[in-house]
């Protein structure tokens, strides 16, 4: 699905080899005509302020749909590069592991025609608050700036994973926004007109309606090919289909089921998967852990992992472009361990069920899930309603129930997932470990493993305690792993290239600069 190993390569030769400089990037590339044309596309989700700003950035891939057009990082993942330079056209890292040099390229400017310089890295390293700040800069010693053009960032101790947390979008620390601009205007100033050095400058937007963006011409990469971009939320997944056939979306997010057939066979439409490192699971929140809850009994969630009919969810809604999966984490992360997958076996979840306790089954409480993904909620309902387990479906929207989720204020059963970029460990900690963004509750086995690792050197023998965590997790049945999905798009006629699926660990369409609708 996602291939990620040129990463892990770079990431172990950065930490390895002293003074290693980071690829150069291609020269700008020149165009003699202006941009022009509109593409519109249908948003899955309704779009939130929250989502303009890196220095909020959640934990989840949704953000970087707006981040590649208005903002620009020093490193991010590329079309072939999963690490490619941007603001940063080189770096370097220490023999010992503890310093990261990075070197900016010169006459880069913001959307206000402030130049993007070693003060605004600074600025927005130091900023960051997003989901993995506290353990992300509690690492970090000091960010210093050299001159200008230069950044030195220095480690409290050796951490083999400061490139995978800071070149990917695995946080939006390396996502530079203007200091200047910002300390004017404030934080609640720069969601309502934000400014970033993308390829895209703000426009207008419209709370739960659109999203307007306009060409940066003076984007340091290339002029883009489109004059204006338009975001529309569209919750309605058959309201997205039925724009992109009348024309009046160019490019449809989220397209499943009987609808991704129908845009399959449509004259004129191409459906498009996308893959990137995303697993949808079902939590069981803070109920694993109440000795009170039926949930708290591994049997009972063994049989909630039994009732489930995976290869029929994943034809039924991604059309079996998806991968099935026993793990919370994805198989291209490093450290993967390949968790056996749960067989579909009502049978035998009636008969943990009774052993536990509950020959008739019992109620579950509610099940949440976001708008978006409510018919796999639904779902995963309908399958353990079938062995007893009785559970009301509750949608929330995305950002509600993000922020609810971080808050630890969902209650029973939740169906969600994660695409943010990592690694094994990067996942666990979000997620397993004690004290994690979105962690209920947790073991001290598995607790006292993940400090283990956190201070092993030896590569080997830091996989071998990250694969043993894994198995603790599959053994303790912490999660229902449900699949690695695909991510089904549409594109309508009228586009020369869409940007899906450029960059392979990517969801949305980017980069923004290379979209192209075809000559009239």
């Amino acid at each position: 699905m996602v291939a990620s190993n040129s990463c892990r390569v770079l990431v172990l030769v950065l930490l390895a080899v002293a003074g290693l400089v980071g690829p150069a990037a291609a020269a700008p590339e020149g165009r003699s005509e202006a941009p022009a044309g509109q593409v519109t596309w249908a948003v899955h989700i309704s779009l939130a302020p929250v989502y303009f700003e890196p220095a909020e950035a959640p934990g989840i891939i949704t953000p970087f749909m707006i981040y590649y057009a208005l903002h620009e990082a020093l490193v991010k993942p590329m079309p072939g590069n999963p690490m490619a330079p941007s603001l940063a056209e080189s770096w370097t890292a220490s023999p010992d592991g503890l310093v990261y040099e990075f070197v900016l390229r010169k006459g880069v400017r913001f959307h206000n025609g402030d130049e993007v310089t070693a003060d605004d890295v600074k600025f927005s390293f130091e900023r960051y608050r997003g989901v993995a700040a506290k353990s992300f800069k509690t690492r970090v010693a000091a960010v210093e700036v050299v001159d200008a053009h230069r950044v030195r960032i220095r480690l409290k101790q050796p951490w083999p994973d400061f490139m995978t947390f800071y070149a990917t979008p695995a946080t939006g620390a390396a996502w530079i926004v203007p200091k200047k601009y910002v300390e004017r205007v404030g934080d609640d100033g720069f969601k309502k007109a934000p400014v970033g050095a993308g390829p895209y400058k703000f426009v207008s937007f419209t709370p739960g309606v659109e999203l307007v963006l306009e060409a940066f011409e003076q984007y340091w990469r290339k002029t883009p090919n489109v004059k204006r971009l338009v975001f529309k939320s569209v919750p309605e997944e058959s309201t997205r289909l039925a724009m992109l056939k009348r024309g009046e979306a160019d490019v449809a997010y989220s397209i499943r089921g009987v609808l991704a057939e129908e845009l399959r066979r449509s004259p004129g439409l191409t459906l498009k998967p996308t893959y990137m490192p995303w697993t949808q699971w079902g939590q069981f929140t803070a109920e694993q852990w109440d000795s009170k809850s039926p949930w708290a009994d591994r049997r009972v969630r063994l049989a909630a992992n039994l009732a489930i009919d995976r290869p029929q969810i994943n034809q039924a809604e991604y059309l079996g472009f998806s991968r099935l999966t026993g793990s919370v984490i994805p198989h291209s992360f490093d450290f993967y361990w390949p968790a056996p997958t749960y067989p579909h076996d009502p049978g035998q979840a009636r008969r943990l069920l009774a052993e536990a306790g509950y020959p008739r089954g019992f109620d579950g409480g509610t099940i949440t899930s976001d708008m978006v993904y409510v018919s796999i909620g639904e779902t995963v309902a309908n399958y353990l309603g079938a062995v007893g387990i009785r559970l009301k479906v509750t949608p929330m929207e995305r950002a509600a129930v993000l922020k609810a989720n971080q808050e630890k204020k969902l209650r029973y059963l939740h169906v969600g997932g994660s695409a943010a970029f990592g690694n094994a460990a990067t996942r666990i900690e979000a997620f397993v470990a004690g004290g994690g963004m979105y962690a209920y509750g947790s073991y001290p086995d598995i607790d006292g493993l993940f400090q283990e690792q956190a201070a092993e050197a030896d590569r080997k023998r830091r996989e071998a305690t990250l694969q043993k965590i894994q198995q603790l997790i599959h053994e303790k049945a912490m999660f229902i792993p449900i699949m690695e999905p695909a991510f089904l798009n549409g594109y309508g006629p009228r586009v020369a290239e869409s940007g899906l699926g450029l960059i392979s660990v990517h969801a949305y369409s980017a980069p923004y600069e290379d979209v192209k609708l075809k000559d009239k």
